[in-house]
């Protein structure tokens, strides 16, 4: 298993205890580091460690600004196209129209059925199975297309809705590459963590070398980089947290679809 697909099988809420109470563990023992070395060399003084504390502090602020500018430029992207695949399934759907009557409704019936394949899945392993359909289904309308393209080959109205079909597979691909391949690499996340792992350790060093140290103070820092760390994988993940993709486009886009075929089918009874 990736570690991308571990990260999504874990919620939201699990990945931010399970920050929270490694990052006080590691903290607590960067404390009893310090206590140990300070006993042991009682002459030696504290030396460039507040400095290194306040230079990996700054880093560390750095390094979640720009990745969490990352995740929501992608955000924004995936978020984005539901809104352009709706409106071009919804295009394509209209124009399936200008087909005869045989291959309008078949084209519609299986643009139905791929309009909910298209609202993001809860749980991510359904999402190779959606795609796996998703491509079946193209083939099939494109088998349409493409025999009604050779019967009729000067027909500017099947070239619209051609055209629109090949929009909404385009669109598919863009979709599919945002929200599995676009994610935020790995290396990211690892400097993160390392970076991460590093800051509590050297506070919790320096805070032992003094002999002065603030709980509370320590669980603020602890809660507030967890928290900032667990909004980054939110907002990379897409669904399943706090924060999510509205998908209401595409299920508004079914529910017109089904309200026509529905009204149709009252029309020929």
């Amino acid at each position: 298993m990736s570690y991308q697909a571990w990260l999504d099988s874990l919620s939201i809420g699990e990945i931010f205890i399970v920050f929270v109470l490694g990052g006080a563990v590691i903290a607590e023992c960067g404390y009893r580091i310090g206590r140990w070395w300070q006993f042991r060399t009682p002459g030696n003084k504290e030396g460039p460690t507040q400095m290194l504390v306040g230079s990996l502090l700054g880093l560390l602020a750095f390094l979640l600004a720009v990745t969490m500018g990352m995740a929501s430029d992608r955000f924004d992207t995936r978020r984005g196209m539901i809104v352009t695949e709706a409106n071009m399934i919804g295009t394509a759907y209209l124009r399936a129209g200008f087909l005869p009557d045989a291959e309008a409704a078949k084209s519609r019936s299986l643009l139905r059925e791929y309009a909910p394949l298209r609202v993001l899945a809860d749980h991510p392993q359904d999402v190779p199975q959606r795609i796996a359909r998703s491509l079946e289904l193209h083939e099939e309308l494109w088998t349409i297309a493409e025999t009604l393209a050779h019967s009729m080959p000067e027909s500017v109205v099947l070239s619209l809705y051609i055209d629109a079909l090949n929009e909404m597979i385009d669109i598919h691909e863009s979709r599919v590459t945002a929200g599995i391949y676009g994610r935020l690499p790995a290396t990211i996340f690892i400097l993160l963590l390392i970076s991460s792992v590093l800051t509590l350790s050297m506070v919790g060093y320096s805070a032992g070398l003094t002999g002065r140290r603030s709980p509370p103070t320590a669980v603020v820092m602890i809660v507030v980089l967890g928290a900032v760390i667990t909004l980054l994988l939110d907002l990379d993940r897409g669904r399943g947290g706090l924060i999510t993709i509205n998908q209401q486009p595409l299920i508004d886009l079914q529910q017109s679809m089904d309200a026509d075929f529905e009204r149709n089918t009252l029309q020929d009874d």
